[in-house]
């Protein structure tokens, strides 16, 4: 009987009456990571956690864009210092992730992607990075290709790239394919119908896009080892104009599938489950906030303690007197709540 010599964590009934649904055993890493390794991450919103905790692990965390001696660690945050191995703000698809990659390597601007508000100018592919805009556009070219050579040092500088999908919808420029990380209008720039494309990527869409994004960075490190998780953050809005829900149930299936298939068929891909330790069954609302949006301090330590246990990694206390490890998450998308109708 093939069922018969399977492991408890392989039936929902041992699960279900077992301690804390046997999270414990949910993950099996299908490589090591040790002390000292160059860990960088990128990702939606919710990786911005797992750059925090990364930070003060055993690991060596990655970052080349760091925020200015002597700027105030809330100033810093607000111009997306910190949040990620580099200063590239939250990175929400797939096609996002391979677009900068490939302007890293050719050290390419994009001109539709100066955007103006007010009289200051955006960098269009981190809009929020720079809350209050700059003098010209030449100021923001100067930012983008200094953010690009930072870009181009992470994929030199790490041993394991750790990745969180968070969206399949996206706004795009429709002449050159150009994809944005929010929608133009949302923090900059101006909505025009005819320049300005919606589109919801699927499977074999996402599928490509990341197996190109890991084929570029192999070309510099042929053994770099890549964890892929997906974020339990639901959409805030979606622009398909059916149900949230209904949205989010599609996003989140079309990642997990294809991380799923890329971590069977990679010995060097490997994925956490990020997404089901936070938003399975068992668990529901527990894990989030009152909004059912933003995934609870709580849940954030289970998640990355589960992971270090599983490397048999430690990491140190944060220390309370400090500012929060975990604030209120950068998220672009989360401005989309704005529009909803009261």
């Amino acid at each position: 009987m093939p069922y018969r010599d399977l492991p408890p964590q392989s039936f929902w009934k041992s699960c279900r009456d077992g301690d804390g649904f046997r999270l414990g055993d949910i993950y099996a890493p299908r490589f090591a990571l040790s002390a000292g390794d160059r860990v960088a991450t990128a990702g939606s919103c919710f990786a911005q956690n797992i750059s925090q905790e990364l930070r003060r692990s055993e690991l060596t965390f990655v970052d080349t864009e760091p925020a200015p001696r002597g700027m105030l660690p809330g100033v810093a945050r607000a111009f997306g210092y910190g949040l990620f191995s580099a200063r590239y703000g939250n990175i929400y698809t797939a096609r996002q992730m391979r677009q900068l990659l490939d302007d890293a390597i050719d050290g390419r601007v994009h001109d539709t992607a100066i955007w103006e508000s007010e009289g200051r100018f955006y960098d269009a592919l981190r809009p929020g990075v720079e809350p209050e805009g700059m003098d010209s556009p030449d100021e923001v070219v100067a930012h983008r290709l200094s953010h690009l050579a930072a870009v181009a040092s992470v994929v030199a500088s790490m041993d394991v790239f750790v990745l969180t999908l968070g969206l399949t919808e996206s706004w795009i420029d429709r002449d050159s394919g150009l994809v944005f990380p929010s929608a133009p209008g949302v923090i900059a720039g101006d909505y025009d119908s005819t320049a300005h494309g919606f589109v919801n990527f699927g499977f074999a869409e996402v599928m490509d896009d990341l197996r190109a994004v890991i084929a570029v960075l192999r070309m510099v490190r042929a053994d770099l080892r890549v964890i892929l998780t997906v974020s339990p953050v639901p959409l805030t809005a979606t622009a398909t104009g059916g149900h949230v829900l209904s949205a989010t149930t599609y996003s989140k299936s079309v990642l997990r599938a294809v991380a799923g298939e890329l971590a069977a068929t990679d010995p060097l891909v490997d994925y956490f489950p990020a997404y089901e330790i936070v938003a399975g069954l068992p668990f529901g609302p527990a894990n989030y906030q009152k909004n059912l949006r933003n995934v609870s301090d709580a849940a954030v330590a289970r998640v990355m303690d589960l992971f270090f246990a599983a490397h048999d990694l430690s990491r140190e206390a944060s220390d309370e007197t400090a500012t929060p490890v975990r604030e209120e998450e950068a998220c672009e998308e989360a401005l989309l709540e704005a529009f909803a109708a009261q």
